[in-house]
């Protein structure tokens, strides 16, 4: 059980909004849990309806091909949410989520849950806009999968990692330093063709390591790199 001191809601986004009291007497219908690193938190397979919130920590939203390979689908920070698609249509899971780091997550009831956005016009609207943002990224995910080679997934997915972070000279900074692994699993190939792909950027100038970090030397370089072939 977290301490009394980390059982708060304070820092979770979809409630950013609610009163403070609304927020405090929310925390007492929470239950509160903690999840060591590379634990599992919901298995896909659960009929369970809850709705959780990462209060500290990290977690990742995965599944398993019938070969047994790990497709990766988004990982949730502090302040992040997931299991809301299950509340909303009674459906069973969608993924596996899985700690990947000591995580802390308040567990919210279904009812509740459905109560608390029901009665908060504020909250209602940052529950649709965390759905627009997923239902966005898998439209990404699939024109990738549909139009580019395993090259150009990678490529692609350092430009996401980047994120904004692109500098007023052209470059950017994904820290810490990508996983192999991780890379591979968001978008469907193997740990050996990533590791040629940054190989191959790396020699061509486009990307380096630079303390814990891969830093892209020339941002547009790549994505014109991956608007290339999208256009095909």
């Amino acid at each position: 059980m977290p301490d009394s001191g980390e059982r708060t809601l304070a820092g979770i986004d979809l409630f950013a909004s609610l009163p403070q009291e609304d927020r405090q007497a929310l925390e007492q219908r929470c239950h509160w849990r903690k999840f060591a690193a590379n634990e599992q938190i919901i298995d896909r397979q659960s009929e369970t309806r809850d709705v959780f919130f990462v209060v500290r920590g990290k977690v990742r939203v995965v599944d398993y091909s019938l070969s047994g390979r790990e497709v990766s689908f988004d990982d949730i920070a502090q302040g992040g949410s997931f299991g809301e698609l299950a509340a909303i249509d009674k459906q069973p899971r969608s993924a596996n989520i899985v700690a990947l780091t000591d995580t802390i997550v308040a567990i919210l009831p279904p009812s509740i849950f459905i109560r608390v956005v029901t009665e908060h016009p504020a909250a209602a609207l940052a529950l649709m806009q965390r759905l627009a943002q997923i239902i966005r990224a898998a439209t990404e995910r699939i024109m990738d999968l549909s139009t580019l080679g395993a090259h150009n997934r990678v490529h692609a997915e350092l430009l996401r990692q980047a994120g904004d972070s692109t500098r007023e000279d052209g470059t950017a900074v994904i820290q810490p330093i990508p996983i192999h692994a991780d890379i591979a699993s968001r978008v469907s190939t193997t740990r050996e063709t990533v590791a040629r792909v940054l190989s191959d950027l790396a020699r061509d100038g486009i990307v380096k390591r630079e303390s814990g970090a891969l830093v892209i030397l020339d941002v547009d370089r790549l994505r014109t790199m991956v608007e290339q072939f999208k256009g095909q």
